[in-house]
């Protein structure tokens, strides 16, 4: 009988604190495969603002450590957790496991499943997706689940207020009666103190590789401004810029600005899950795998 494959090593933390080539060394020494833990790194195209490794880190012909769940869809196709929980069981019937990223999302869909909705209402979709401003109509209905969503997550944020609309309770409260048992893992949360600095260069790096030419590409291509790749960090204020509605350094300030805030919220919730940063992520590494 053959040894049952261990549980999976979970890279998570904030944006910017270097989970990517953590997690890479950690797949290239134990022979694993990367399972992309990011809910905009599925888009194709989508590849400096999101952080994507190079391909040749991603391609195990030229040397690289095999990845599932990024580059799956177009601009405008769709990719659940429920997808990607099942390529991580799919992954985990022959090979060990990291997943990588920041999307809590992903990570509780896997662990935990995810909680029974009415089925879409297409009409009542049409008029939430159609309110100013989602993420402030869902902190009226919803505040905790709102406190845990970036205001432009316009898909959590809707399925959010449609899941109120139609059952008249609140999502995040059936978040928290779910019946599921987690399922193990070894969480490494990677952070550094330094991080909002960092973040601050990242940004100017991007655009430094081509950041600025990546969206004016998308947007001449045909991908609309409010498609949901395009309202993620940076591409929604390097779009605006494109239009003519926004000066360059301002639209750089504000990507600054949107990623330290998302990496404010991450911080937050792992704390809440009563994590603690990885003084030595390989001692957790090693003791998990071996």
């Amino acid at each position: 009988m053959s040894t049952p494959l261990p549980a999976p090593i979970v890279v998570t933390g904030p944006t910017g604190a270097g989970k990517s080539d953590l997690a890479l060394a950690i797949a290239r020494m134990y022979d694993a495969v990367i399972v992309s833990m990011d809910a905009m790194q599925v888009y194709r195209g989508f590849d400096i603002g999101t952080a994507k490794l190079p391909l040749a880190d991603r391609d195990p012909a030229a040397g690289g450590v095999e990845h599932r769940c990024i580059d799956v869809v177009d601009w405008n196709g769709a990719f659940s957790a429920a997808e990607f929980a099942r390529e991580v069981d799919d992954v985990l019937r022959t090979r060990r496991v990291v997943m990588c990223g920041g999307s809590t999302f992903y990570l509780r869909a896997w662990e935990q499943g995810l909680v029974d909705a009415p089925a879409v209402d297409a009409d009542l979709r049409a008029r939430l997706e159609s309110l100013p401003d989602v993420h402030a109509a869902l902190a009226v209905v919803d505040p905790v689940l709102a406190a845990r969503l970036h205001p432009n997550d316009r898909v959590r944020l809707i399925r959010g207020l449609e899941y109120h609309a139609q059952t008249g309770t609140r999502l995040s409260d059936a978040h928290a009666a779910d019946p599921h048992v987690r399922r193990p893992s070894t969480l490494l949360w990677i952070d550094r103190e330094d991080l909002y600095d960092r973040l601050d260069g990242r940004v100017l790096a991007m655009m430094d590789t081509g950041y600025l030419d990546e969206v004016r590409g998308l947007l001449a291509r045909g991908v609309p401004r409010a498609a949901r790749p395009m309202q993620s960090l940076g591409y929604e204020h390097l779009a605006a810029h494109v239009a003519g509605e926004a000066d360059l350094l301002e639209a750089i300030r504000l990507t600054q600005r949107d990623t330290r805030h998302l990496a404010r919220k991450q911080r937050g919730f792992l704390r809440s899950r009563g994590l603690q940063v990885a003084a030595d992520p390989w001692v957790q590494v090693r003791a998990a795998w071996g």
